[in-house]
């Protein structure tokens, strides 16, 4: 096996894997000949047979044969990927990534020497000493390269520690922000709210002031009425007179509603609010950029 580069052990390795494949093959082409014996002993004992009766029999015997075929292709396949398996598992020990070329398992050239091999050097390999313990991986020397790959993995695994330390921390910080902007916006819209519910508890007050008086002159206007007819003029002009000042007294009050909000805005705890609720945006933005840095690809 020196035209595949292996070494004296993989060599073993291999030749035990062909004898298991070569024994499950003699086993199973022992099963496809009992196939024909058995139609030979149950079918063929007369001396003539119709078209249809042949048929019916080599119908019969290729379901069996191509049973027996497809059940061995597929163990085959099967084996095949459970000594892969092992392969993958003790070289993942090692934080090795194996990988394989499926091109290369048609090569007819390789294929040609694996034959050649098998008939030639796989008899004089019954004379090597198998080896008593489960076959594995032999594991790499501590020294030199073993060494400084065992230090690579440390040092990466102790970097990757602190990444995921200095993760939660900023993760936590961010949670403690967001916290804080979310207690900032409910402080901010309670008091809001506080502002717009006295500001109407004062309008519906002076609203209710002025209906009464209009109510009042109105009564006046139609006592007046039926008591004096000369005086009915003054009466509407005080009414006319009234509903303009009804009127103003609505403009000043929309006017007060917006100078009252332009000053709450320019107020102490408006302010502060709003420059918190700035700061939090900040440092949120800070925060998921820092996070972008460590996790990118997130």
């Amino acid at each position: 096996m020196a035209e595949f580069g292996f070494n004296e052990h993989h060599q073993n390795e291999v030749i035990n894997y062909m004898r298991f494949a070569r024994s499950k093959r003699v086993l199973r082409l022992k099963t496809i000949d009992s196939c024909f014996e058995e139609l030979k002993d149950s079918r063929l004992v007369e001396e003539t047979f119709t078209v249809d009766e042949v048929r019916e029999m080599l119908d019969g015997l290729q379901a069996v044969v191509r049973g027996e075929v497809e059940m061995e292709l597929i163990n085959t396949a099967h084996t095949n990927v459970l000594l892969l398996r092992q392969l993958f598992s003790q070289a993942e020990k090692f934080y090795l990534r194996l990988q394989s070329d499926i091109s290369e398992l048609e090569n007819r050239e390789l294929l040609e020497q694996v034959a050649e091999f098998e008939k030639t050097d796989f008899k004089t390999t019954d004379k090597i000493n198998q080896e008593t313990s489960k076959p594995k991986l032999a594991p790499l020397n501590e020294g030199g390269v073993s060494e400084l790959l065992n230090k690579e993995i440390t040092r990466l695994q102790e970097e990757n520690d602190k990444l995921k330390a200095r993760l939660r921390t900023l993760e936590t910080q961010a949670m403690s922000a967001l916290d804080e902007r979310t207690r900032a916006e409910r402080a901010l819209k309670d008091l809001q709210k506080v502002q717009g519910e006295q500001q109407l508890a004062s309008q519906s007050q002076d609203i209710s002031c002025l209906e009464d008086t209009v109510a009042a002159l109105r009564e006046d206007y139609e006592r007046s009425l039926s008591a004096n007819a000369v005086s009915q003029k003054d009466l509407k002009e005080n009414l006319i007179s009234a509903k303009h000042e009804l009127l103003r007294v609505q403009e000043q009050l929309a006017m007060a509603e917006k100078e009252l909000d332009k000053k709450f805005q320019q107020t102490a705890a408006y302010r502060n609010m709003k420059e918190i609720l700035t700061k939090k945006n900040e440092q949120i933005k800070e925060i998921r950029k820092r996070l972008q840095r460590y996790e990118p690809n997130e």
